[in-house]
């Protein structure tokens, strides 16, 4: 799973930037406004690495000697520790805005270790005061919280250079809106999972309204799947290349595994979700799907069907994509159902395993609850 990371400024961000621009003395530190609780909440219930990046012009000059900057920055850090916020990593450029260094912010070169393959820079934020910081976020591939106070005289040039109103997801004063904006982020993921026998592409939104682009080479199970889509108000795209030459078995638990991890992915800390499931009837059948992404592994499978095809696929590959799905995923399945046509048993199961995940992963956005007397899911 790729990391997102927050990139947040220092200075005019989450400490009060002073008249003259520089914080060299503890008397001069001022917290901005709310950035204790929300970024507490980030960091506790959202997942992301926070990095702090600062420009601090001629740091280790006579200008700005290093004994009145250390002294009040780890003052700072020690008092964001205090509240549970913990940077993974600090990034200070030390030039001056005349060097034109490329370490200096919009610069990347003090982050080139974000740059490869174990982020996800298209779902990373900078967070900052001025355009250079949303100019960062640009040059990264990010996008960006803008906490504009109209003091960025400099950036306007910047802007009209740039056309940075395109890498803002958010124009504001307050780290109340930076927190509900994150919490309430669409629950997107895209997931490949190559072996020698398939390979799965999957793309979730867990907030979607149930469009589905389903083709796993096997028009019943796309059918089925289609139904997770629809009754759940999913977005789903999968594309399956599978040896079905030989026959639907790695093709359907490959599936159901790349599926479990798209929602374990798309969950991200379960802050707020409903967690829990659902019965549904078709027809004579009666279906009851018991659902709790619990962050445990189990299936339950109370189903005897007749016949040994259904849809063309051999009926015991249907239990073994919801074990397939569990395990990836990290959840309680409880399966039972009732009927005399095998058709209706199967398409209820998955329609009612599409209301129990549609129950189970709505949200209250208002919510900080874990919803486990544990503390973790």
């Amino acid at each position: 799973m790729k990391k997102k990371v927050l990139f947040i400024d220092r200075d005019g961000t989450m400490v009060k930037e002073p008249d003259d621009e520089q914080v060299d003395a503890l008397e001069k530190v001022r917290f901005y406004p709310g950035v204790f609780e929300y970024l507490a909440r980030i960091a506790r219930e959202l997942d992301y690495e926070l990095v702090m990046v600062t420009n601090q012009d001629g740091l280790g000059t006579a200008s700005f000697p290093e004994e009145t900057f250390w002294p009040a920055h780890r003052y700072i850090m020690d008092s964001f520790l205090d509240q549970g916020i913990l940077f993974k990593d600090v990034r200070i450029d030390r030039t001056f805005a005349k060097d034109m260094a490329p370490t200096r912010k919009p610069g990347t070169a003090l982050l080139t270790r974000y740059l490869q393959s174990d982020y996800d820079l298209s779902r990373s934020y900078v967070i900052g005061d001025r355009l250079s910081d949303v100019a960062l976020a640009q040059n990264l591939g990010a996008r960006a919280f803008y906490l504009n106070q109209d003091i960025d005289l400099d950036g306007q040039q910047l802007n009209a250079e740039n056309n940075l109103n395109e890498v803002i997801a958010l124009q504001t004063t307050s780290w109340k809106d930076i927190y509900l904006y994150l919490k309430g982020l669409d629950r997107t993921t895209t997931i490949t999972r190559q072996t020698k026998e398939t390979q799965i592409d999957i793309s979730l939104n867990l907030d979607g309204s149930g469009e589905a682009k389903i083709d796993t080479g096997i028009g019943f199970f796309d059918h089925m799947l289609e139904q997770i889509t629809k009754h759940g108000a999913l977005n789903l795209q999968i594309d399956a290349k599978g040896d079905l030459h030989i026959d639907e078995h790695h093709t359907i638990e490959d599936t159901g595994i790349a599926l479990g991890m798209a929602f374990k992915e798309a969950l991200g800390a379960k802050v707020g979700i409903g967690r829990y499931g659902f019965t549904l009837p078709m027809d004579e059948a009666l279906a009851s799907v018991a659902l709790d992404f619990s962050g445990r592994s189990f299936l339950c499978w109370d189903v005897h069907f007749t016949q040994l095809k259904l849809g063309g696929i051999p009926a015991d590959l249907f239990e073994h994509f919801f074990k397939s799905f569990c395990d990836s995923c990290g959840c309680n399945l409880n399966i039972q159902v009732s009927g005399s046509n095998d058709h209706h048993q199967i398409e209820s199961i998955f329609k009612a395993f599409a209301k129990a995940v549609k129950q189970a992963v709505s949200r209250d956005l208002q919510s900080d609850v874990l919803p486990s007397t544990k503390g973790s899911l």
